[in-house]
């Protein structure tokens, strides 16, 4: 699972229809996997950035390159690519949290 299908999964809350697209349950809406580009499209990276806000994260922007989530920082080679870095960043970090504490509660 690449960056994308990660954030659009884990975030944007999207299932996957068929191996071409996505469904949003929200707006009912198919989007083709090709339509949805968040590392280069500055809208798309804001779709990102309205939902980690409903979910309680606050956006701050340092300068063209470099975004952050509450205490999680990342930078990009572009706006939307330094939104993307860091919302993939949560996902890791919530990733890892959820791995340890399974394994606090095996041992």
């Amino acid at each position: 699972m690449n960056k994308t299908d990660s954030i659009v999964r884990r975030i944007l809350g999207w299932k996957l229809n068929r191996w071409d697209r996505w469904f949003d349950y929200e707006k009912n809406l198919f989007i083709y996997d090709s339509e949805f580009q968040p590392e280069h499209n500055l809208d798309h990276a804001m779709l990102i950035v309205e939902k980690l806000e409903k979910f309680g994260f606050t956006f701050s922007k340092n300068g063209d390159y470099e975004v952050g989530f509450n205490n999680i920082r990342a930078t990009g080679d572009t706006l939307p690519q330094a939104i993307t870095n860091a919302a993939y960043s949560i996902i890791e970090q919530n990733s890892t949290v959820h791995s340890s504490r399974i394994w606090q509660q095996l041992c």
